[in-house]
This record gives structure tokens, C-alpha cells and sequence, in this order.
């Protein structure tokens, strides 16, 4: 029996300008436009948990945002209004400050700057992540709208792998902890989901999240199929680049196509090692 497959899309930014891992917004509504012109509905992820385990969902795909940007706000949040698709993003959850709702597109005030990538980033290594990263209020509005759920990206997006002046499995025991009482403290609760940080995981990460309660692991490797036969502890995204809704289309196709997948996935598998020797 060919088992269905709902294909995890992987954003990060939707700004005017594009860029790196960014969307235009005229893409991002071109992707919504041609997801709902052929059909597939966006799941929350008790739905995506409830596919794994095997129960039918129709035609559907998973909308992912990693880190919380401020333009998800800004520029995303009022396009998955305007089409009815629910999205989940990941927070990393020492970033975000509180304040007041800033404006975005539906709005007739002058919208706050959304600067790229490595902007982005710099902010936030200089402390200033509340330019570029939603507030608690924000992330507040959205969930009330029904449409957007938040869920845990670590606490400070950090790879202890990296660092070796520091035991990485207790780094990591410590972020989630602390992202998991923040997540409590300010929304009120947490889920079993997590994204790892960088898509960096190994044996011993995926031991201590399930220790701690996380059992849906979210990674970044895109050459996969997400069945009722996938561990839940290993869930293939692909990142969606700023290109019209017809070429997500065909990613989704190529990728998730009960005959077309294995071998699409196997031969992008097979490029990704001959570059990487």
C-alpha cells in the first residue's frame, strides 16, 4: 500500500527586497495562490502528528517558520489571513522582548524595517534582536487569530557541537529547559514539537529531547518522504526558495510523489555527497 506523504515547508524570511532564505511577498502569495488553486489545505502540527500516526488527511502540506522574524509579522502573517492557511513557527526563545504590536501590511502606519539575513543576525549578536524579532505581543495577536501556532526552536539557536570548551549535552539540556519555561511563562504551555537549531542533531540530542518530552523533531534535510512509516523523531523539511508558485509546485511534486520521490530524493541525496566528498 503507497502510504501519503505531507511535505514540510521550511521559511525564514518574507521581506519586499528577497534575499537569502527570504521570499518576496509577491512569491510567498503566488505559493499560497497555487497551494489553494490545486487544493492542499496547511495542518497544524496535532494534525502533521495525527498524519504520522497513520490517519488521513487529504491533500496537505505543513507551513513552517524557523526563528521568529519580525517580517513574518510584518509581511506573512496578513498573506496566510488573506488565503485561510495556518502556519506554526519556531521560536527561539530568548530573542523576543515585549513591547507594543508593531504595524504590518494591514495597517496604514509606515511599516518597521525588515532588513536581511546577516542584518538580522548581527542585530542579534549585539543585543538587539528586538529590531528584528517578534514581540510576545506579536506572537499573541497571531495565535488569537487562530491561524498561527508557536512552538520551540532551543532558547538561543546556539551549536554547543561547535564549541569545545563546553560538554554539549548539558548545553543543550539547558536550552531546552529554558525554552520550555519560557514557552510556559508566556504562552502558557509546551508542545512535543521541536526544531533543532542550524538543523544541527545527533544521537545524544535526540535522547535528551525526548527526555524532556519532545517527541516530533523537526530537521532540515529536505530528501525525504513524511509517512505514517517516518519516526516522528526525524521529519524532512525543504526550504522554499523565492521563486512563483508553479516551481514550489513541482518541488512538492518531485519530492513527494508516491513513484517520482525515491528516486528524486535518492539522486539529490547521491549530488549532495559527491559535493560534499
Amino acid at each position: 500500500m503507497i502510504k501519503p506523504s505531507v511535505p514540510v515547508l521550511m521559511y525564514h524570511h518574507v521581506r519586499p527586497e528577497g534575499g537569502m532564505i527570504a521570499c518576496t511577498p509577491e512569491h510567498f502569495e503566488d505559493q499560497l495562490r497555487w497551494l489553494q488553486k490545486n487544493h492542499y489545505k496547511s495542518l497544524t502540527l496535532d494534525e502533521f502528528a495525527q498524519h504520522l500516526q497513520g490517519k488521513p488527511v487529504g491533500k496537505a502540506v505543513l507551513i513552517t517558520f524557523d526563528d521568529g522574524y519580525l517580517d513574518n509579522w510584518v509581511y506573512a502573517f496578513p498573506l496566510l489571513k488573506k488565503y485561510g492557511f495556518h502556519a506554526t513557527i519556531f521560536l527561539v526563545t530568548s530573542w523576543l522582548q515585549h513591547g507594543a504590536v508593531r504595524p504590518n501590511t494591514e495597517s496604514q502606519a509606515p511599516l518597521p524595517d525588515c532588513p536581511e539575513h546577516r542584518v538580522c543576525e548581527t542585530l542579534i549578536a549585539q543585543q538587539r534582536s528586538d529590531e528584528v524579532i517578534l514581540r510576545w505581543s506579536e506572537v499573541q495577536t497571531m495565535r488569537e487569530s487562530g491561524l498561527v501556532e508557536f512552538h520551540s526552536h532551543t532558547h538561543t539557536h546556539t551549536r554547543w557541537d561547535l564549541d569545545s570548551g563546553v560538554d554539549k549535552n548539558e548545553k543543550m539540556r539547558w536550552e531546552l529547559q529554558a525554552s520550555r519555561q519560557t514557552l510556559r511563562q508566556e504562552l502558557g504551555g509546551v508542545s512535543s514539537h521541536l526544531c533543532w537549531p542550524q538543523g544541527y542533531f545527533d544521537a545524544d540530542y535526540v535522547r535528551i529531547a525526548q527526555d524532556l518530552g519532545f517527541v516530533y523533531l523537526y530537521t532540515t534535510q529536505p530528501f525525504g518522504r513524511n509517512t505514517s512509516a517516518t519516526s516522528p523523531a526525524y521529519i524532512h523539511r525543504f526550504a522554499v526558495r523565492n521563486r512563483p508558485g508553479k516551481t514550489l509546485g513541482k518541488r512538492i511534486r518531485a519530492s513527494h510523489h508516491p513513484l517520482i520521490a525515491p528516486f528524486f530524493n535518492s539522486f539529490k541525496q547521491w549530488r549532495r555527497a559527491r559535493r560534499l566528498a
